[in-house]
């Protein structure tokens, strides 16, 4: 069984930022987050996850940060094992 390490880019709707990173540490409980500016007041957050790679996916984690109100987008940084 492999360790996965995966780091999500998550996008809030404006307005949104912090209700959205507190709910990401509420429900899904990341192994670290971060926020960074990327733009004139736009901010991502960086969202760390691990995982065994037989019992989750990295696809199923973005489906439920997807489903939390308030974020506009979500993508894959980095995905390696760890």
């Amino acid at each position: 069984m492999a360790k996965v390490g995966v780091i999500f880019n998550v996008y809030a709707e404006e307005g949104k930022f912090d209700e959205v990173s507190q709910s990401i540490k509420a429900k899904l409980n990341p192994a670290s987050m971060d926020s960074q500016e990327v733009a004139f007041g736009i901010k991502v957050l960086k969202v760390f996850f691990t995982f065994d790679d037989e019992q989750n996916s990295s696809s199923k984690i973005e489906d439920s940060i997807k489903a939390i109100e308030g974020v506009s987008q979500v993508d894959v940084s980095e995905e390696s094992l760890i």
